[in-house]
């Protein structure tokens, strides 16, 4: 016969859970003062519903309001509401009952459009608690609106597991959370600190808090208004003003220049939030520092969540400021983690595609997309094979110089493609080490003799950045200096059976792949071609400062046989003579291409002997 199954809960040392929970949920200790800002908050607003049906609830008909109170002489500091407040039944169920919520509890009971308008905050049931992160001692005063002065209820703890509980005469309704401060937690009974932590976390909180500076002497007691009760971007556009979407953005990115551009944007229906974008003018000193934190800071409710919300723009897009506020993302039960769930990935969509629109806009002013793009052109690049969803919109914004307007980064592949012949069907790009060596490349010859635009690629980022990018609306990239060349007229193939390309060959054989006659170069007597699948100059010194093995291979070395030095050498006999010419050809072809030749020495030496014949000559 087996034994009766029995049921029975879990137990728990009530201390120990609370020490738990309070040192672990929370990284930031002043954190405390965002989270019982919150509660009274939540206070605040349900009386504000509340109201709409019994005015009589707004005893004082003073509008509900959050005050902060320092005493120095007590070691006290009172986060007070003139809210909805509790009753003995509701402080014992609230803060006696750890991760029961009040806010849950009245969320659950509205309906319609009353609960799509709630602005509360406090869900979890567990930010209350944080006040023991900073107090040894926790006294809750309040009184339920509507109730009688005897009705007030006081509420005490330690933390340390236990709880007191008496009725008191209280005047005002709703409640005031007075922290007992540790003596490690002194900074909190400084106005500064208080100040400065209310402007970080709550300014946008829709009630005003105050702080309330007691008498001293001769003064009389202060009152100062804390935040501005008002988040900007839950206003209405067309009520603020660009200076005021400036000076906001100077605010949250603390950047002494304005915004180049802005997207303000409400979503409502089953996902709501809302965001507000800036395009910075000026990049921050560790754009490159791929791990530096950096991000949108995140509201829930105007409460400020997180300073740097990664989730929700690709990397590539790092550099944007600006916030979200999201009523309904799941947040961990602290709220400083953000968890990565559907909703989550829905708005980095969709605002990775709202900053591309953005960038696109820019790029209708040619002034101020010139300034983006020195500051961010690079990083926009990463875009192109880390985002293959949006490709080509981020291919799109890429600028380029080009053979036709050397020296300005300002062609973009929709104006190459609006100014190439009709019949021409790829888009030619030229890579080279610096804008310099691509102006003057050997290889953009035959293209200029022919009037064909070449995009000059001189970033470090350019050769990886193009591995990815095989087309751009169906048009095929080609890289000018690598493979055969079509440009609709073959190379004579009875050329590579010269005599003069088999000596060279055999001269060059362990430097070069192969030596073949060209059809791409006009003036130049030689240029280095890659194979399709060789690593270029760039993408080779990427892989070796990362530490990684880059494979060796040889370049092709291309001729032009009708070019006098090749013919000057197609007379001459073997000897040292033809082979230090040759040596000297393939080095200065490294050169056209910004490299250096692989024995530098030899190349001098080698020049400084072909100098001394012709001085003596």
């Amino acid at each position: 016969m087996s034994a009766e199954k029995q049921t029975h809960g879990f137990q728990a040392e009530v201390s120990r859970l609370l020490h738990l929970m309070i040192h672990s949920l929370y990284s930031n200790r002043e954190i405390f003062l965002r989270e019982l800002i919150s509660n009274a908050s939540d206070a605040c607003d349900k009386l504000r519903f509340k109201a709409l049906d019994e005015p009589s609830l707004l005893e004082s008909g003073n509008d509900p309001a959050i005050s902060l109170r320092i005493d120095k002489e007590a070691g006290t500091l009172t986060i007070a509401d003139n809210g909805i407040g509790m009753n003995e039944e509701e402080v014992i169920e609230n803060l006696g009952t750890i991760a029961r919520s009040g806010t849950e509890k009245f969320l659950a009971s509205l309906s319609g459009d009353q609960k799509k308008d709630a602005q509360l905050i406090g869900q979890f049931g567990v930010g209350f608690y944080s006040a023991f992160i900073v107090a040894d001692r926790v006294t809750v005063e309040s009184r339920k609106a509507g109730t009688d002065v005897s009705a007030g209820v006081r509420w005490e703890s330690d933390g340390q597991g236990e709880f007191t509980v008496e009725t008191i005469d209280r005047t005002e309704q709703g409640t005031a959370v007075i922290l007992h401060l540790r003596k490690d937690a002194g900074e909190f009974l400084d106005d500064f600190k208080v100040r400065q932590v209310v402007n970080q976390y709550s300014d946008h909180v829709a009630f005003p808090i105050t702080l309330v500076t007691p008498a001293d002497g001769d003064e009389e007691e202060k009152t100062e208004t804390l935040n501005s009760a008002t988040a900007l971007w839950q206003r209405p556009r067309q009520e603020i003003s660009d200076e005021e979407y400036q000076n906001f953005y100077k605010h949250i990115s603390h950047d002494f220049q304005d915004a180049l551009s802005w997207s303000h944007n409400k979503v409502e229906g089953k996902l709501e939030y809302t965001s507000l974008l800036y395009i910075p003018a000026r990049a921050p000193f560790d754009l490159y520092h791929r791990e530096a934190n950096r991000g949108l800071k995140l509201y829930v409710q105007r409460v400020f969540i997180m300073d740097d919300a990664q989730q929700f723009l690709p990397q590539y897009l790092r550099f944007i400021k600006g916030v979200i506020d999201a009523p309904n993302l799941p947040l961990n039960v602290s709220r400083e983690l953000l968890q990565d769930y559907g909703p989550v990935q829905k708005i980095r969509a969709a605002l990775t595609k709202r900053v591309l629109q953005m960038l696109k806009k820019l790029g209708n002013d040619e002034e101020k997309y010139a300034t983006f793009w020195s500051q961010f052109g690079q990083v926009i690049k990463e875009g192109i094979g880390e985002d293959r969803d949006n490709q080509e919109a981020v291919a799109a914004l890429l600028r380029f110089a080009s053979s036709n307007q050397p020296g300005k980064v300002a062609t973009s592949l929709d104006q190459y493609l609006e100014n190439k012949p009709a019949d021409q069907d790829k888009i030619y790009y030229l890579l080279a080490d610096s804008p310099s060596a691509a102006e003057n490349s050997p290889h953009l010859e035959v293209f200029r003799k022919k009037g064909i635009e070449v995009l000059l690629l001189s970033d470090p980022v350019d050769e990886w950045m193009v591995s990815y990018l095989d087309s751009y609306k169906d048009v095929k990239l080609v890289n000018a200096a690598r493979g055969e060349l079509d440009l609709g007229e073959e190379t004579d193939k009875a050329d590579n059976d010269n005599p003069l390309i088999g000596r060279l060959g055999s001269i060059l054989a362990e430097r070069v792949e192969t030596v073949r006659a060209t059809s791409r170069l006009v003036d130049s007597p030689a240029c280095l071609v890659l194979a399709e699948d060789q690593l270029g100059p760039q993408m080779r010194r990427m892989l070796e400062a990362a530490g990684q093995p880059a494979p060796e291979n040889k370049p092709v070395l291309e001729v032009n046989l009708s070019h006098g030095l090749l013919q000057a050498l197609a007379g001459m006999e073997e000897g040292d003579r033809f082979d230090d010419l040759a040596a000297l050809l393939l080095d200065q072809a490294m050169l056209a291409e910004g490299q250096l030749p692989k024995d530098p020495a030899a190349t001098a030496r080698r020049l400084q002997e072909i100098l001394v014949k012709a001085v003596n000559s």
